[in-house]
């Protein structure tokens, strides 16, 4: 019965490992995800304000 347990016991932690591996691909994804949706809106918004040749978001600069 105890080696049962043992191996139930190592099934469980490996469990646990495989889930938190997979935590941490899933926030180092959603981490990239982060930056390049900055990088587009940053992008975009240099681009709207050179297109309106206004400062849309306060910066004190239109554009870069």
């Amino acid at each position: 019965m105890g080696l049962l347990w043992d191996l139930i016991q190592h099934g469980q932690i490996r469990e646990q490992a495989d889930r938190a591996a997979t935590l941490e691909e899933r926030v180092a994804q959603l981490e990239r995800e982060s930056r390049d949706t900055r990088e587009l809106l940053v992008k975009a918004l240099e681009r709207l304000e050179g297109h309106l040749k206004t400062d849309v978001d306060g910066d004190g600069r239109v554009g870069r």
